[in-house]
């Protein structure tokens, strides 16, 4: 199961394997790969305040709601807002979103929606956190916004299935089955996932998707007083954005679709794309690893580094790997390979990983690489969850069609193994809940073009591992408005890597309108 997410840059706190060697936590807020819900278009009013028209009675006082704020430390004001739960029936049960925002400092253009990805990256924590490392000019003239999607951390009612130990047991089942009763499993754990999410949140289930989480934004632009959109988007964000676009196109000031999906990709071919992505970025780390006199994978070719590491990977399936922290979790294969796809997010964190490994394969001791792991699907110290996985799955299920085969399954990971070596089986098993999901799309994916709206930045990065680099392209050439904006780097993600054409032709673009040249590409 791997994630599409910003990465937030290193957060000051550090953690070390037994040996003290110390790391510093990096944020990130995460999600699978998503791909088109079709819909029908819905057209905005420009310029408007109002309710898109034609639109269902009882829809209106939606959008006549203003945020009331109230301040909720470091100079940050929160609020909420309530939202339809089936935009169909806005009479019925509603949904209460939750919301931050950093005042402008300066003069006040107006409020830039943020959405880090995911799905179910929150984003009232990655505002907190993260706001600040925003360009200084942007945060003069905008309020920054973050809010917390449908079925997201402090929106209620919330998407909760899972205790934590089952979360624990099914991050570690193993994605590389080599006999009918490991596959067993992998089918035990992920029905269960979606049986229980029946369960417990059965009238939640239909509405967390796309479409309706976009119709929400465009409620909160008016609830904020802004007659335009302006929006910064990551990773899974550049699909809720595109998709907003699509539905509202003359309600579109500026945005920007960092690391972005191709929307109208199947579920089969986005697990397969992402994995290759990982392939490609874990490639990228070996050839930078086996210039540094630490690299735990040798000091030879390329081919030898990864050689070896999927030799280990397969080791540890075999015999795991001790861990440290004293929970009870047995660091097998999966939890290994989670470890390894975490560090790939950001460049910063390659010599932890070269730490991580060397750790692993020399001292059999596998805690960093687990640390790593719980990064990246946000599980805390004392075992707890929060519910980014658990959102993750409930919208990536209900906004593409998955097959109810599990024939099709094993034929899609044996063709993602055979394409993406590292990665690929561990992708696609980790989405074996959407076979058996009980709400499930029967549209098909579709491009999104967004006739009719202002110039959009979809931005790339060459070797980004969670969002392949020809995903943004396909997207900006589907836009019909698309401008391409690249960065020849690793990571996933650039406007907050620190790269200073990436930084300023965004921040331009979002304050002034003003696109980059077609196709720039940053070094």
């Amino acid at each position: 199961m791997l994630w599409q997410s910003a990465s937030v840059g290193c957060q000051g706190e550090h953690f070390g394997d037994k040996n003290g060697d110390g790391v510093n936590k990096f944020r990130t807020v995460t999600g699978l790969a998503v791909a088109a819900f079709v819909a029908a278009a819905c057209t905005g009013t420009p310029n408007s305040k109002a309710a898109p028209s034609p639109s269902p009675k009882g829809i209106a006082r939606y959008y006549a709601q203003h945020v009331s704020w109230h301040d909720c430390g470091g100079g940050f004001q929160c609020g909420t807002l309530h939202m339809p739960l089936d935009y169909a029936h806005p009479d019925a049960q509603r949904i209460t979103m939750s919301v931050i925002r950093l005042p402008a400092e300066g003069q006040r253009k107006g409020s830039l929606l943020i959405n880090p990805g995911g799905p179910g990256g929150s984003g009232v924590e990655f505002v907190r956190e993260g706001a600040r490392q925003f360009g200084a000019d942007l945060r003069k003239n905008f309020d920054l916004v973050g809010f917390d999607p449908r079925g997201v951390n402090q929106t209620k009612p919330v998407v909760r299935c899972l205790t934590s130990r089952e979360l624990d047991r099914f991050f570690a089942t193993d994605t590389s089955p080599d006999t009918p009763a490991e596959v067993n499993d992998l089918v035990k754990v992920s029905k269960g996932w979606a049986d229980d999410c029946k369960t417990r949140i059965p009238s939640l289930l239909p509405y967390v998707g796309t479409i309706n989480a976009a119709k929400d934004m465009d409620v909160l632009r008016a609830a904020l007083g802004d007659q335009g959109m302006t929006y910064y988007g990551a990773s899974y964000g550049t699909y809720l954005g595109a998709y907003y676009a699509d539905l509202f196109p003359k309600h579109v000031r500026a945005m920007v679709l960092d690391g972005a999906i191709d929307p109208k990709l199947s579920g089969d071919a986005v697990n397969i794309e992402q994995a290759k992505g990982f392939d490609t970025a874990v490639h990228a780390f070996a050839a930078d690893c086996v210039k540094a006199n630490d690299c735990p994978l040798g000091n030879g070719s390329v081919h030898q580094a990864l050689t070896r590491l999927q030799r280990f990977f397969a080791q540890t399936d075999k015999k795991p790997l001790k861990n440290g922290l004293g929970d009870g979790r047995v660091v097998d294969e999966s939890l290994v390979e989670l470890g390894v796809a975490s560090a790939l997010y950001n460049k910063q964190t390659w010599p932890i990983l070269r730490l991580a490994l060397k750790s692993g394969m020399e001292q059999g001791d596998g805690t960093t690489l687990l640390r790593l792991g719980d990064l990246l699907v946000e599980r805390n110290k004392d075992g707890s969850y929060s519910n980014q996985s658990e959102a993750n799955m409930a919208v990536n299920c209900v906004d593409k069609p998955y097959s109810r085969s599990l024939g099709a399954w094993k034929d899609q990971a044996a063709k993602a193994k055979k394409a993406a070596p590292l990665f690929g089986q561990f992708v696609v098993w980790g989405t074996l809940p959407c076979g058996y999901w009980p709400v499930q799309s029967h549209e098909q994916p579709r491009p999104l073009h967004a006739q009719g709206s202002k110039p959009i930045v979809v931005v790339g990065t060459t070797r980004d591992p969670a969002t392949p680099y020809r995903w943004a392209q396909a997207l900006a050439s589907q836009l019909n408005s698309g401008v391409l904006l690249s960065l020849d780097g690793d990571g996933h993600t650039a406007y907050l890597q620190g790269n200073p054409c990436i930084s300023s032709a965004v921040d331009r673009y979002l304050i002034s309108t003003a696109t980059p040249k077609k196709n720039t590409m940053c070094h």
